[in-house]
């Protein structure tokens, strides 16, 4: 499976952003997909999940009503797609943001549950 994020980039904080991660794999519906984030100096964590679906979600609470995890299963293309959009932006949501694949039956918060990651894209929101 290969994942290809992008989106990221430099915004004003209360500005908005929305990342997509493409995803190469037929099977693509299967899966749950997640985001997680890095910021220097600090642990990858947790942002932002979706199940199979489309219709099941989970976010970290420092995220809540202010991104949205969205799934494009489509059935005649390779190429399907995970969003995050991001919107309220903050400085301490500056970081790297990783897309992931999980084949978990359920949504999941830990990276090691995750078997796939794209190269990540940077996120900067200054104040």
């Amino acid at each position: 499976v290969q994942l290809q994020a992008s989106g990221g980039g430099l915004v004003q904080a209360g500005g908005s952003l929305r990342l997509s991660c493409v995803v190469s794999e037929r099977t693509f519906r299967s899966y749950v997909m997640g985001w997680f984030r890095q910021a220097p100096m600090k642990e990858r964590e947790f942002v932002a999940a979706v199940n199979w679906g489309g219709n099941r979600f989970r976010y970290a609470d420092s995220v809540k009503g202010r991104f949205t995890i969205s799934r494009d299963n489509a059935r005649d293309n390779a190429k399907n797609t995970v969003y995050l959009q991001m919107n309220s932006l903050k400085p301490e949501d500056t970081a790297v943001y990783y897309c992931a694949s999980s084949t978990r039956l359920q949504i999941v918060e830990q990276s090691h549950e995750y078997d796939s990651w794209g190269q990540g894209t940077q996120v900067t929101v200054s104040s």
